[in-house]
């Protein structure tokens, strides 16, 4: 039984402070929370000052004062500071239902993750980590966030790739391209152009890729104008310099070119100062005024600067494990390596051998150890 003066108290209407993401302290005349049961609950052992009582709450940004529903308001727990509660409500909820709302997260659990490179153990904020699908490798899972990721957000929501439409994808054999050809297969009849070496064009045309293209003994923008007059709806771009410029020159009216990177700085086994001058001098550059008159569309997508768009991400990896449940996507693993073979798998994509991710292991596989032993 409540005592007579909780009762009291949470009939009253006080006034209460609030703190949510860097704004410190906030009014809000809100009834005193119902729910609490007696003296000994959190917010009976704050104890309220006057008619105020500190509590967490999610609404609020960037104001000194604001109205806030009891619903969304907790008692703060003792001894966590404004600024801690500041940063308290909206990360952790969204990344709690992230992971065992939606992601049915359980103890020891495989998590996908889209932090760590040639390490053993890593550190991951909770929210940029989720639940493994059943079925899924830990070699599927290390090649699953980023590039599906990228592919996705690429061709979706900056491309918002329709039925009947056709893309452009460079190094259509590499871990993004495997990947974005997969999810082009997910919507009903897209073209696909794929640059890639002729040595991987049965492959491409085995995942889905229309029309192969070697890069290195034709010009793909000839090949492209060939079969499409026209030009295509979307370029994915990871090669910069003037590959930029021939992207959108080949974009249709109301295409659009997204670029994430810039390969082409890199050429051969050293650093050469002067590709990487001639890369940057023919970087593409367009005002908004010839914007305008094109009616195309350019965009820039860097994943790694979207650490803090939690909702975002996770719910572009939720669609993605679904269509990985439904087996629509799978991701395309060229070879594992050990550590102690990280030059030798370096060597194998440079000389432009792999089709798919390649993946480096702490230890040896154990397909490899057993013709080891042998």
């Amino acid at each position: 039984m409540a005592s007579a003066a909780s009762q009291e108290r949470a009939s009253a209407i006080t006034s209460i402070e609030a703190a949510r993401l860097g704004c410190a302290r906030r009014q809000a005349r809100i009834p005193l929370a119902p729910w609490l049961p007696d003296e000994a609950s959190p917010a009976a052992k704050a104890g309220p000052v006057g008619d105020r009582v500190v509590v967490l709450a999610r609404s609020g940004l960037w104001q000194e004062v604001v109205n806030v529903p009891a619903s969304q308001t907790w008692p703060m727990p003792e001894g966590m500071s404004f600024e801690e509660a500041a940063a308290f409500p909206v990360n952790y909820i969204t990344a709690y239902m992230i992971l065992f709302d939606f992601g049915n997260l359980r103890p020891n659990q495989s998590v996908l993750a889209r932090s760590g490179l040639w390490q053993e153990v890593v550190n991951v904020p909770a929210s940029q980590t989720w639940p493994m699908p059943e079925g899924m490798s830990f070699e599927e899972a290390a090649a699953f966030p980023v590039n599906y990721i990228t592919a996705y957000m690429i061709l979706f929501d900056f491309g918002n790739l329709r039925p009947n439409q056709s893309v452009l994808i460079h190094m259509a054999a590499g871990g993004v391209g495997t990947a974005a050809v997969q999810l082009c297969k997910t919507v009903e009849n897209i073209t696909v152009f794929g640059t890639a070496s002729a040595s991987k064009h049965d492959a491409l045309k085995e995942s889905g890729v229309a029309h192969p293209i070697d890069y290195r003994t034709m010009d793909y923008a000839e090949e492209i104008r060939k079969i499409s007059p026209r030009g295509v709806d979307i370029v994915m771009d990871p090669l910069g310099g003037s590959d930029t410029s021939k992207g959108f020159h080949l974009l249709k009216p109301m295409g659009k070119l997204i670029t994430y990177g810039v390969t082409n700085l890199i050429t051969g086994q050293k650093r050469n100062l002067i590709a990487i001058a001639k890369t940057w001098w023919n970087q593409f550059s367009i005002n908004a005024l010839q914007l305008l008159h094109h009616n195309k569309a350019v965009c820039g997508y860097d994943l790694g600067n979207m650490d803090e768009e939690h909702e975002l991400i996770g719910g572009v990896v939720m669609k993605l494990v679904n269509l990985y449940n439904q087996g629509k996507i799978k991701p395309k693993i060229d070879s594992v390596w050990p550590f102690e073979k990280v030059a030798d798998a370096m060597r194998h994509m440079q000389e432009k051998k792999n089709v798919g991710k390649v993946i480096l292991v702490p230890e040896v596989p154990k397909e490899e150890s057993k013709k080891e032993e042998n």
